[in-house]
């Protein structure tokens, strides 16, 4: 989602818009129909964005949507059964995730993907922030050396 040149980065803009979506999630379809009713409310939210076409009526976020209709409640912070992911490096993560809406900011929400404790997906993402710590002190040291 944040390798798109398109921002800002837009969750339900990646599920309905871009190809590589599918990839992205094992179960795409589920991943589809929890996103669903947050894009549908894009349009009411700014009408003036063009990038919120995914909403209308006939799109697959909306039709996804009607036929999900009062699945979906939303509260200061909820948290859902976990969600799948495959990375690249360490393949399928499960992630549960939890959703707060921005006070300060309406119309936005911070979501955080934790993993459960002692998981093979807790240990994939420790191994993640390890190879990301060590990629960053590599290109540091480089640039040092350069410069």
């Amino acid at each position: 989602m944040y390798r798109s040149p398109a921002r800002p980065a837009n969750h339900s803009h990646f599920i309905f818009l871009d190809p590589r979506a599918h990839n992205c999630y094992p179960d795409w379809n589920r991943a589809a129909n929890v996103t669903s009713p947050s894009c549908a409310a894009t349009p009411a939210r700014n009408p003036r964005d063009k990038a919120s076409q995914h909403s209308s009526a006939n799109s697959p976020c909306a039709v996804r949507n009607s036929a999900h209709a009062g699945q979906h409640t939303t509260s200061a912070a909820t948290t859902q059964a976990p969600n799948s992911f495959n990375h690249p490096v360490v393949g399928v993560l499960e992630l549960t995730y939890q959703a707060m809406e921005l006070e300060d900011d309406p119309g936005h929400t911070l979501t955080v993907y934790p993993a459960i404790p002692g998981n093979p997906s807790d240990e994939a993402l420790k191994l993640l922030a390890l190879w990301a710590a060590t990629e960053n002190i590599v290109e540091s040291a480089r640039a040092q050396a350069r410069g």
